[in-house]
């Protein structure tokens, strides 16, 4: 029996397989599978890996049961999976393949942006159902026990690859499969399985609680790119499925707050929504509750195998990302968050951070007296102020995010004497309601970190490359140059302010 065959999620299904359950287990748009299917399709396609001799392999495809399926075969192979995300860009998917060494690339196709293949390049065979072709990759150094890199989108266009063994993410499924106790649960992928977050929490968990998977296409559920979203068409998949259970970015959760606002009710069948990536406003949990949807938040970083904390509804603290999965440990040093006892193998290209017993997440934080943890943001972005006062930007923004006015915000204040942002509204947001929402986010926030001054963005941040990461995430120091003049003619309004 391989390693691979040892791991939490295979022994479910093959316990499930033993027991002749005919239930679906991974549901996609054209086909699903039952476990015994399943074990079939990822053992074919981990004796196809092994025969090739396939060392490493990127997989870019949408989501779907062969991604899954793929994915579990990789493990019983002893290949190296590498998650390309769809919407990373020509240069950045160009970087991760080299990086990591890639010899195979399994994707739907040869013509998409920024693809190495030729348009008459011959296939090596299919894996899944999925075509797979054959790369020069060049075998690179990683850490001893990698099976999985995952590469985040962080604050420069580079991705930086995350080294994981084949257990890190299914132990921290296996915890989450423990705590939120949903057993049969019935999960709908809204996130790209390239997200970490989705690939454990959306497929191992719901696989471990005895689950199934729903796994349409992303356009079908109104996503697309790192950042589009057709609302209309999200509310009525998350309807159409009748899920137990999602997992949103705050993005999703505001947007599905303004469909609530608008009249749509979540379906009386979802018991669980988990929401993480970034911070959310108490306000923004609140709302989205009492509309029906019921929402948690968690805490979460890919050298982690993503998921560090989270709420339940046996175990909640609005405003904090709940207590720490049990098979960690969280501590903080100087306001820094610090996790042991599920940490990733280390950094492609960074032999010093390989197998370090502890992960700095670069998070700052607190744990309260009943070890729930709250996160205040990064410690790279905090601001601090002409006065002396610390803040981080991601607070002060979630605030601004939790109603349905703003879609975007940037704020800025370092060495000045308050803080100012940059806000995306719709065009038909007038600027008296913007301001009406501003005051009402400062009443909340104490005076040190309120929004002195703002100005409207002309133009949604996406619309100009280079403003935000793969994932969303802006780009601070390049919009700070992209809107030097208007960021400086509000420290001036500011300053006025404070003088008058």
């Amino acid at each position: 029996m391989t390693a691979g065959a040892q791991l939490p999620v295979w022994l479910a299904l093959v316990e499930r397989a033993r027991r002749g359950d005919p239930a679906p287990v991974l549901i996609g748009a054209r086909y699903t599978l039952d476990a015994a299917a399943v074990l079939a399709a990822a053992e074919h396609t981990a004796h196809t890996l092994r025969r090739a001799g396939v060392r490493c392999l990127a997989l870019r495809a949408d989501n779907g049961p062969a991604w899954v399926v793929i994915d579990l075969a990789c493990q019983l192979a002893d290949v190296c999976l590498v998650p390309v995300p769809q919407f990373f860009s020509p240069p950045q998917t160009a970087h991760v393949l080299r990086a990591a060494g890639c010899d195979a690339l399994a994707a739907p196709g040869t013509r998409w942006p920024g693809s190495p293949l030729g348009a008459r390049a011959p296939h090596a065979g299919e894996l899944a159902g999925l075509p797979y072709w054959r790369l020069p990759g060049v075998p690179v150094d990683v850490p001893a026990g990698t099976a999985k890199i995952t590469f985040t989108s962080g604050s420069t266009g580079t991705p930086k690859g995350v080294c994981l063994s084949a257990g890190h993410p299914q132990r921290v499924a296996r915890s989450l499969a423990q705590v939120l106790d949903l057993p049969g649960v019935r999960h709908l992928c809204l996130l790209p399985l390239a997200t970490l977050l989705e690939n454990v929490g959306g497929v191992y968990a719901p696989l471990l609680s005895q689950g199934s998977v729903l796994l349409p296409p992303l356009a079908q559920v109104g996503l697309s790119g790192s950042s589009g979203l057709d609302l209309a068409r999200l509310t009525g998949a998350i309807d159409h499925h009748q899920p137990h259970s999602l997992i949103l970015v705050p993005a999703l959760l505001q947007a599905l707050a303004a469909a609530i606002g608008g009249g749509w009710r979540p379906p009386r069948a979802l018991r669980y929504v988990a929401v993480g990536g970034a911070r959310v406003a108490p306000a923004l949990i609140d709302t989205a509750r009492r509309g029906g949807l019921p929402v948690y938040e968690g805490y979460g970083l890919s050298e982690c195998a993503s998921v560090v904390s989270l709420n339940t509804p046996a175990d909640d603290r609005p405003g904090s990302a709940g207590r720490p999965l049990a098979h960690l440990t969280v501590t903080v040093e100087h306001g820094e968050l610090v996790a042991s006892g599920s940490g990733f193998l280390g950094y492609l290209d960074a032999p010093q951070t390989w197998h370090l017993p502890r992960v700095h997440t670069g998070d700052l934080g607190h744990l309260d007296a009943d070890g729930f943890l709250t996160v205040h943001g990064r410690r790279d972005n905090l601001i601090v102020t002409a006065y002396g006062r610390n803040v981080s930007p991601e607070w002060v923004e979630a605030e601004l995010l939790a109603g349905p006015l703003l879609h975007e915000v940037v704020v800025f204040g370092s060495g000045q004497p308050a803080c100012v942002a940059l806000l995306g509204a719709a065009p038909a947001s007038g600027d008296a309601a913007i301001d009406t929402w501003v005051r009402r986010a400062n009443a909340r926030l104490p005076d040190y970190a309120r929004i002195g001054a703002w100005a409207r963005l002309p133009a949604p941040l996406a619309a100009t490359p280079g403003l935000l990461t793969g994932n969303g995430r802006p780009r601070r120091a390049a919009i700070a140059a992209h809107y030097a003049d208007t960021i400086a003619a509000l420290y001036r309004t500011t300053e006025e302010s404070c003088r008058a």
